[in-house]
C-alpha cells in the first residue's frame, strides 16, 4: 500500500505539471505582448520549477524504506545552553519543512532544558515518502553565531545531532517483552497539573542491547508507553540494519561525537551568513530561509549524490 501510494503521488504530480505547463505555454502565445500576464506567468513558472524539483526528488527514492513513516530525533550536543537552543531551532526547521512537503507530524517525546531550548526530542513524521525526504538530515549539525546567552556577544559554536529512522511495524522486529524493563516516574518540565504529581513518564530499557528510551510528553502513562515502544522498535530495526550493512555505513554519523569534526552541515550566522553541506558542498547565504524550513536544495543534492554512488 505504501508503494502504491508513492507511485500514485508521482503520477499525480507528473500529470499536474504537464497540464500546468501546457496551459502556461498557451497563455504565453496568446498574451505575448501583455506585460501583466507575462509577469504572472513568470511567477507560475517559478512555482512549477519548485514542483518539478520535488518530482525529481521522488524519482531518486530507491529503497523500500523510503516510503515508510519516519522517526526524527534531535539531541543537543557540545555547547551548553546554546546547543539546547540550537536543538530547538533545528526541530522548528524540520517541522516547517515537513509541513511544506504536505506531511504530518506529532511529538513523541520532548525534554526541555532548564534554561532555554530542548535537550532532546522525537517526532513521528507520516505521509508519502516521509523517510525518503528526511533521511539526508541524519548526522551532526553545527551552528556558529553570536550567542544570545553571552552578555559579551562573543561568537559561540554549538552542535546538535539529528537521527532519522524508518518506522517499522511490530512484526518486523523481534521484541521479547521479558527483555524490556519498564520504569515509570513523574514527568518534569511544563505540562499542567499532572506534571510531578502522577507517574506518567515511561522509561524502557532493552536489556540485551542497553538501548534506553524515555517518553514523558503525554499526560497518559499508557500513551507514553506506546510511544516509547514505537521508538524502541525503530531503534532496534536500525541497529539490525546497520549490522547487516556495516560496510556501507550509511547512518553512522549519528553515532559519532556531537562535536567538532563530525558535522554534516554548518550554519553560520556570524560573522557572515552561510549554510554549507560538507557532503555535497551545496551552499546558501539565506540562512534565515533555510532555518524556516527551505532545505530542499540540500536534500536534493544529497539524494543525487547517493544515486550517483549507486546507494
Amino acid at each position: 500500500m505504501r508503494r502504491s501510494a508513492a507511485i500514485e503521488d508521482v503520477t499525480n504530480r507528473h500529470q499536474h505539471l504537464e497540464r500546468e505547463l501546457s496551459e502556461a505555454a498557451e497563455m504565453a502565445s496568446v498574451f505575448a505582448d501583455d506585460d501583466s500576464t507575462l509577469s504572472e506567468l513568470a511567477e507560475q513558472l517559478a512555482r512549477l520549477d519548485r514542483e518539478l524539483t520535488a518530482l525529481e526528488e521522488r524519482g531518486l527514492f530507491r529503497s523500500p524504506e523510503d516510503t515508510r513513516p519516519a522517526i526524527l530525533q534531535v539531541h543537543a550536543g557540545a555547547g551548553g545552553v546554546d546547543s539546547c537552543d540550537w536543538a530547538e531551532m533545528l526541530l522548528r526547521m524540520y517541522t516547517r519543512y515537513v509541513e511544506m512537503q504536505d506531511l504530518k507530524h506529532r511529538i513523541l517525546s520532548l525534554q526541555q532544558d532548564d534554561v532555554a531550548g530542548i535537550k532532546d526530542a522525537s517526532i513521528e513524521v507520516f505521509g508519502t515518502n516521509a523517510y525518503g525526504l528526511l533521511k539526508s538530515e541524519h548526522g551532526v549539525h553545527r551552528l556558529v553565531r553570536a550567542s544570545p546567552f553571552d552578555a559579551s556577544g562573543k561568537r559561540h559554536t554549538s552542535f546538535a545531532a539529528v537521527s532519522v529512522l524508518p518506522e517499522v511495524e511490530d512484526v518486523e522486529v523481534e521484541l521479547n517483552p521479558d527483555e524490556v524493563r519498564v520504569d515509570t516516574f513523574r514527568a518534569g518540565g511544563h505540562g499542567g497539573q499532572n506534571v510531578n504529581k502522577i507517574s506518567s513518564a515511561v522509561r524502557l530499557t532493552h536489556e540485551p542491547t542497553g538501548i534506553v528510551v524515555v517518553c514523558q510528553n503525554e499526560r497518559s502513562q499508557v500513551q507514553n508507553k506506546q510511544n516509547a515502544f514505537k521508538i524502541l522498535r525503530a531503534r532496534l530495526y536500525e541497529r539490525a540494519r546497520q549490522e547487516q550493512e556495516a560496510e556501507r555505513r550509511k547512518l553512522e554519523a549519528g553515532k559519532t561525537d556531537i562535536a567538532w569534526g563530525h558535522q554534516i552541515r554548518s550554519y553560520v550566522l556570524f560573522p557572515y551568513q552561510l549554510v554549507k553541506d560538507h557532503r555535497t558542498d551545496v551552499e546558501s547565504h539565506n540562512v534565515e530561509t533555510v532555518l524556516a524550513g527551505e532545505i530542499e536544495p540540500f536534500v536534493l543534492a544529497w539524494l543525487k549524490a547517493q544515486a550517483t554512488a549507486g546507494r
